[in-house]
């Protein structure tokens, strides 16, 4: 498992300053969710653990050594599936692992089963529903040697019921591997049913603005989004969100 510390980061573009002075941890086998206005920064800040960009100043460590512009040190899941048209379903989900030299065909055959895509290993992603394929895409971040996964808002463009299915599966995969998980998205019902802490972000430049230790034990049922505990959780992250527009 993996722990991942930021600190005091700052990046601008073109004289433009995106984050500052941002810090927080993610603890091992933990799920955090951030939150944020549109525009706060969230994609720059996994830009930057994932090494795409180095940070002008402060640090990103994880397991206690410093990644500032090196890549390959998480698993990402992006929005879109990002799956590759000419491979296979199986072979989709071994990507991060042949890269690793780590190509483990028994596992993936395995989450690929657990994750009720059996007959769809030799098929490709054009013959998938969307949610069969953020499926697939989780299954291979899982896959992946790297230990935290960084998941950006991987239910948006799906449909409510599906987002629903697909939220209830990832809990019941997470919970058996405990991988740790920075997920962001805009959905505060999402970032509720699915977390153990809730990180708001300000507008641009973006720092911390609240943190929310979640009280919901696991694992969570549907039905928790209908407790007022819950509402008033939503309530009050309604209002942080709306006062910052």
């Amino acid at each position: 498992m993996a722990k991942l510390s930021i600190e005091q980061l700052e990046k601008s573009f073109d004289g433009q300053h995106i984050l500052e002075n941002l810090s927080f941890k993610v603890d091992e086998g933990e799920f955090v969710s951030i939150l944020g206005p549109s525009g706060s920064g969230k994609s720059t800040l996994f830009h930057l653990i994932g090494g795409l960009y180095t940070p002008d100043a402060g640090n990103i460590i994880l397991d206690g050594k410093t990644i500032n512009g090196k890549k390959g040190s998480i698993s990402y899941m992006p929005q879109s599936h990002a799956l590759l048209p000419w491979r296979t379903i199986l072979e989709n989900v071994m990507l991060g692992g042949e890269i690793a030299g780590k190509k483990d065909t028994k596992r993936a055959q395995e989450m690929i089963e657990k994750a009720g895509l059996t007959g769809y290993e030799h098929a490709y992603p054009s013959q998938l529903s969307g949610g069969m394929k953020q499926r697939v895409s989780f299954i291979r971040s899982l896959l992946s040697p790297q230990h935290l996964i960084c998941l950006d808002e991987p239910f948006s463009a799906l449909d409510e019921f599906t987002r629903l299915e697909m939220q209830h599966w990832l809990l019941s995969i997470w919970e058996k591997h405990k991988r740790s998980i920075l997920f962001v998205t805009h959905n505060i019902e999402e970032a509720l049913y699915l977390s153990d802490r809730i990180i708001i972000l300000s507008n641009k430049p973006a720092s911390v603005q609240k943190e929310i230790i979640l009280p919901f034990s696991r694992p969570r049922q549907e039905d928790i989004m209908l407790t007022e505990q819950f509402l008033q959780y939503k309530r009050d992250i309604y209002r942080a969100l709306k006062f910052m527009n």
